[in-house]
């Protein structure tokens, strides 16, 4: 490979995939990003111009899409709209982007004989119990939730259909919770980070006790990478980092990090189907690619996290005011 299409290449993971790349391939890299709320193109400053394209459109786009896959070797797609909360206000853009989108990217990539990676999540498999010793693998069943979800699934579902249809030249990857540099501060870690810096109290769901499978966005990026250099067509990869925590443990680790009293946040009350726990086995990825993540202490990689926040308050404070009027709305 010598050329790659990120889509979604101006939101979190996306951009995060860029910068990866950059790093540590001499890839030539093309990101094709709406540039929603979610996704910024300040995000990608100081990439290398000679290596580096950046288009402005929708994935929705049959024509943009078919112009831009035969100039490349492999289309890696991140491009999602991905907010839970958002999906149960307003369903339609999830089904359209997730759905449609996904739709016209992978019949551009089978016409054009193009290499095709789908990034998705692991809460296409639902919920576990809290105390279920079981973690999601390859063969877990759908289940999903949400209509955040269920358009991710459906997705998934689309891409392995072409795959045995068309002979589509695909992988997929279902990763656990990620976090890290360039996450929408309507995002947990950097809602919670965000709000500690501005001496908010934090509010949790519930009682917090909701498990999520975190992963440092740096790990997301070289397991994405290994997969889309040795990857399996046809197959899926589950990618986690062994990261479980309660809500209410890393809010209370954030505070901890911020010099303050483990029990200065709030409880607020739950939003509507909270999954309780997600817990995924990547056994198979490192078994077959010899993938292993690089922030193994969850402490270290959160410090680094509100670290990034704390020195790079010019990217986040125009968000913030927006989202917290929007949660403030909604009794979060």
């Amino acid at each position: 490979m010598q050329r790659i299409l990120v889509t979604g290449g101006a939101g979190f993971i996306g951009c995060n995939f860029v910068h990866f790349i950059m790093v540590h391939t001499r890839l030539h890299v093309t990101v094709l990003d709406k540039l929603t709320y979610a996704g910024t193109i300040d995000s990608l400053s100081g990439l290398p111009s000679g290596r580096f394209e950046f288009v402005q459109g929708d994935i929705c786009d049959a024509a943009l899409v078919d112009s831009l896959t035969p100039t490349v070797d492999a289309v890696v797609h991140f491009a999602a709209e991905s907010h839970n909360d958002n999906s149960l206000e307003d369903p339609r853009p999830f089904l359209d982007t997730n759905l449609g989108g996904t739709f016209t990217l992978i019949e551009a990539a089978r016409k054009h004989g193009t290499r095709f990676h789908h990034i998705s999540t692991d809460e296409v498999y639902g919920d576990l119990a809290l105390e279920d010793p079981d973690r999601f693998t390859e063969s877990s069943a759908y289940r999903p939730t949400s209509p955040y979800s269920a358009t991710k699934a459906g997705s998934d579902l689309l891409v392995r259909a072409w795959v045995r249809s068309f002979g589509l030249q695909a992988t997929i990857s279902n990763c656990s919770n990620n976090y890290g540099p360039y996450q929408h501060v309507e995002k947990f870690i950097p809602r919670q980070i965000t709000n500690i810096l501005d001496g908010v109290r934090p509010r949790l769901y519930g009682q917090g006790r909701n498990v999520r499978d975190w992963i440092h966005v740096a790990d997301h990026s070289s397991a994405v990478l290994k997969i889309l250099e040795a990857g399996r067509i046809g197959e899926t990869y589950l990618i986690g980092a062994d990261g479980e925590r309660s809500n209410r443990e890393v809010v209370e680790m954030l505070l901890e990090i911020a010099g303050k009293s483990r029990d200065a946040y709030d409880l607020v009350h739950d939003r509507p189907g909270h999954d309780l726990r997600y817990a995924i086995d990547s056994s198979k990825l490192r078994r077959e690619l010899g993938w292993m993540p690089g922030y193994r202490d969850f402490d270290a990689g959160l410090s680094d996290t509100m670290q990034w926040y704390r020195d790079n308050e010019d990217w986040w404070r125009p968000q913030k005011a927006a989202t917290e009027s929007k949660y403030a709305g909604q009794g979060h």
